[in-house]
């Protein structure tokens, strides 16, 4: 993928209202921890993750994403009427029908010439959002558009609590596969991208790359049981390793089609699940990880919404200048990975 009229414009997200410890969460666990004798921190020392957010009850993720999505309006300098094209990108949705989009898009007040629908790729619906956008400005289709996801970890997460608490028969080894669900977080996100032919912002959107490992699709997998909770089984270890696999895959793509080498890359953002993670990815692409800017500590894994949160969160703190290139980095239970290249 490469492109040479797509810009971006500007980000905005929004983080949910309620601070979540690992502490917290192992707390409720407690029952659990003792019959297992589980040492207490084992969540955070395997993670990473202090803290993650939460939604109020009842918030909805077209409700995140509407947020999200005005403040990205407001800092582009564009009006509703502007946007061509929007696309909804969370795992989390509203309802099965219709499209979470309507609702951002009702929200917003968008134009009914304005394409709308929702996109999913478990944890890499954003970037999805963002080479389908990319290609559509490319091609002439669309002046201005607007990406949004939310997501709502609520469910989840106590769903998950309440599963281990009940089930008599877990031991250390069964309860392995419910971990990694403890570890997402909620938030939201929005970017505005459009055509440098109609207004240049001198950020620019280069190409990148993607791969698909599907043979490793049982690995992560999540849903509603038959009592309608909302549950997830993760094989950590293995999906690590097969992750990082395809994304070392990835990221040789990613050279070749942006021309760039990994010393030339000023800023990473990447999807965050764990701190092993981390370390196994930058070892194996052999990228230096002072270049890597996180959120991982306090917002956990935030699904579609991690890398682009990061980056807008790192846009904010000064970590990438003008003239300076970034990579955001994915990779999505699937498996998938998809690699974006920007100059900023």
């Amino acid at each position: 993928m490469k492109y040479s009229r797509v810009c971006l414009h500007s980000f905005g997200y929004e983080l949910p209202p309620n601070v979540v410890t690992s502490a917290d969460l192992e707390q409720q666990l407690a029952p659990v921890y003792e019959r297992l004798k589980l040492p207490e921190g084992r969540l955070e020392l395997m993670s990473g993750i202090r803290s993650r957010r939460f939604w109020d009850e009842g918030f909805k993720p077209s409700q995140g994403a509407a947020l999200a999505g005005r403040k990205a309006l407001t800092a582009s300098g564009l009006t509703p009427a502007d946007i061509d094209f929007l696309v909804f990108t969370a795992v989390s949705r509203d309802m099965m029908e219709p499209a979470t989009a309507s609702f951002v898009h009702r929200s917003l007040g968008l134009p009914d010439r304005c394409q709308i629908f929702d996109l999913s790729n478990a944890c890499l619906g954003f970037l999805n959002g963002m080479v389908l956008l990319a290609n559509m400005i490319e091609l002439g289709q669309v002046k201005y558009g607007l990406i949004v996801s939310c997501e709502t970890a609520e469910d989840l997460v106590h769903s998950t609590v309440r599963q281990l608490l009940a089930d008599e028969t877990l031991t250390r080894k069964t309860v392995k596969p419910a971990f990694a669900s403890l570890t997402i977080g909620s938030g939201a996100v929005a970017l505005v991208m459009g055509d440098r032919k109609a207004r240049d912002t001198g950020r620019r959107l280069i190409g990148g790359s993607c791969r698909a490992n599907t043979k490793h699709n049982d690995l992560c997998q999540g849903g509603q049981n038959c009592e309608q909770e909302t549950l997830m089984s993760t094989d950590s270890e293995l999906l690590l390793e097969k992750g990082v696999e395809t994304a070392a895959l990835c990221w040789q793509d990613f050279l070749s089609e942006t021309g760039w080498t990994r010393e030339s890359v000023s800023r990473f953002f990447c999807h965050q699940v764990g701190q092993a993670h981390a370390r196994r990815l930058f070892s194996a692409l052999e990228l230096d990880p002072a270049r890597n800017f996180e959120t991982l500590d306090v917002l956990g894994n935030v699904g579609s919404v991690s890398a682009p949160i990061t980056m807008a969160m790192g846009v904010e703190r000064g970590k990438l200048k003008h003239g300076q290139r970034a990579a955001l980095l994915g990779i999505g239970s699937g498996i998938n990975s998809v690699m974006l290249g920007i100059e900023w």
